[in-house]
């Protein structure tokens, strides 16, 4: 697993999650969501210092988004606000199985994102910053990210969580954030495409799974991967490790989050230097409940999850 060296207290890790923020618009109504809105609540929840890199309009959506993120463990001091944009929306439908069909909609706040000189102050004291595709479907906002990544500091977690959605990524995008993450998050789906896409000779064999994030680490500068499994769990490979998670029973609402809460406790226990075992059962844990609940960003966070890490720390 990746040796990180973090320079402030082992509790309070700056944890920033970069990139989209918007109105999940489900069947049951407007929820707050947004990938890095997702994963900032969940490393929130879990004891970090979770900061918002983001963007909003100045219109009703973004006064109310701002008002929720308010009420949350997330710091919101580097959400930028687009005076000519509006906040963004997202019209979520959800089939017979409980899995989310998005229908993201474009020009809004976070497709203009800049590497403001808050942001570049932020990225020198980070300890660990997640980012995804999506955000860097507009030249600005993959400029700004592009930007983020590159000032960080050497230790510095790069988590890429892919989020393959619709047509809103390229092989030029892919490749240059798997050659600077340092660990990856990608579901089964998103495998198969990443290996098309990139060309990569993909195994056959019964063992495809394991094989597969072999390859993804021999031909990237990663320390980790971790591959979602739905129902059926997870595996986590290193490059002298690894750790297959059986799924954690639950009674499905939704999945719309569920991956967010995964690699937001992936990233709390590698901050930490965790086993792959710790953090693969409490990842589960955090994505069974999210799953559990109609909505992305639970109004309830289960105390045993999130006493299972303050005892890892103790």
């Amino acid at each position: 697993m990746p040796n990180h060296q973090p320079t402030g207290s082992s509790k309070y890790q700056v944890v920033v999650a970069l990139g989209e923020v918007l109105w999940d618009m489900l069947p049951t109504g407007p929820r707050l969501g947004g990938a890095s809105a997702n994963f900032c609540a969940t490393v929130g929840r879990l004891g970090n210092h979770a900061v918002l890199a983001s963007r909003i309009g100045t219109d009703n959506n973004g006064d109310r988004l701002s008002g929720l993120l308010g009420e949350l463990p997330i710091d919101i001091g580097c959400v930028q606000i687009d005076p000519d944009r509006q906040t963004g929306t997202v019209t979520v439908e959800i089939n017979s199985k409980g899995e989310p069909q998005y229908r993201i909609h474009e020009g809004v706040a976070w497709d203009a994102m800049e590497f403001s000189p808050s942001w570049k102050e932020l990225a020198v004291h980070a300890d660990a910053v997640c980012f995804g595709t999506l955000a860097q479907r507009s030249v600005l906002s993959r400029a700004a990210i592009q930007s983020f990544i590159g000032a960080l500091k050497p230790c510095a977690l790069r988590i890429f969580d892919i989020n393959l959605r619709q047509n809103y990524f390229s092989e030029d995008v892919v490749r240059w954030s798997l050659n600077h993450a340092s660990i990856l998050k990608l579901n089964e789906d998103e495998l198969s495409i990443v290996f098309q896409l990139l060309n990569l000779p993909a195994p056959s064999t019964r063992d495809r799974f394991r094989r597969s994030l072999d390859i993804l680490l021999s031909a990237f500068p990663l320390q980790m991967v971790c591959l979602t499994l739905g129902s059926d769990g997870s595996l986590i490979v290193t490059h002298d490790d690894h750790f297959r998670q059986p799924g954690i029973l639950t009674t499905v609402s939704d999945t719309v989050g569920a991956g967010d809460a995964f690699i937001a406790t992936i990233t709390h226990y590698a901050l930490r230097n965790a086993s792959l075992v710790d953090m693969s059962e409490a990842a589960n844990r955090n994505a069974a409940w999210v799953a559990s609940q109609p909505a992305a960003i639970p109004d309830l966070w289960p105390p045993p999850f999130s006493e299972r890490a303050t005892a890892l720390e103790a």
